[in-house]
């Protein structure tokens, strides 16, 4: 997988790596549906050289809330400020969790506010801190739904200054209704092409854009400054000051 459709060059991506946060609502060590995708995506960053690490975020105390530190805000533990910092670390990112009741799982909800809860929090261009960073994300279920979560998720990442590469979403639900989940025997989940499909190019859109970006600089700092536009320097918009 690792080849060029001609076969004549080989992609590595040896300077990326990768998180998975695993938003699954049963802790370890019990068997993750979700997982089960998650592995098929990795597997091909793997082999072609990027760095991968997941996070299984139920089996971490991450408080509620949307401050970098909810320590500071009333909770006795918090240990999001940890994680944050092993999302800082990766180029890629890839939320993925399962559907409840047609959209994301609470667990899944309670990452994406706490990745909001940093997103004020600038890099050393005086951008966003996000920003240079590639989003996607796998859904799984037994229920309707995949493109209304992974829409919603999609949203929230390039809303917070993660770059969307073309087809950032995978997922999997078998026949909509009550039945079996994605690992379960039979169910055909894993042998699913049009799936398998899915999850195979998103993986290679996030590698491809975020080599893309990390060997260009990442975005240009040039009119997305929040520390320059506080400072009054709003390159292409009127300044209120001197009107």
């Amino acid at each position: 997988m690792a080849n060029s459709p001609s076969g004549e060059t080989t992609y590595r991506f040896d300077d990326l790596t990768a998180l998975y946060i695993n938003c699954t609502l049963k802790p370890s060590p019990q068997r993750s549906h979700t997982q089960g995708l998650i592995d098929k995506s990795a597997a091909i960053m793997m082999e072609c050289g990027v760095t991968t690490s997941e996070i299984r975020a139920v089996d971490h105390d991450i408080a509620p809330g949307v401050y970098p530190d909810m320590t500071e805000h009333g909770f006795a533990t918090d240990e999001w400020p940890a994680l944050y910092e092993q999302v800082m670390a990766a180029d890629i990112l890839v939320l993925a969790g399962p559907i409840w009741l047609g959209d994301n799982g609470s667990v899944t909800k309670k990452v994406v506010e706490r990745l909001y809860a940093c997103s004020s929090l600038l890099n050393s261009q005086g951008q966003y801190a996000y920003y240079g960073r590639v989003g996607g994300c796998l859904i799984t279920g037994n229920e309707d739904g995949v493109k209304h979560c992974a829409m919603n998720l999609l949203y929230s990442l390039q809303h917070l200054g993660y770059t969307i590469p073309p087809q950032a979403d995978a997922g999997w639900i078998g026949v909509a209704g009550p039945g079996p989940s994605y690992l379960d025997p039979g169910s055909g989940g894993p042998e699913n092409d049009f799936t398998n499909r899915n999850t195979s190019f998103m993986t290679w859109n996030l590698m491809h854009v975020a080599a893309l970006l990390k060997r260009s600089g990442g975005i240009p700092a040039r009119g997305n400054q929040r520390s320059q536009w506080d400072a009054g320097c709003r390159p292409g918009a009127e300044n209120p000051e001197h009107r």
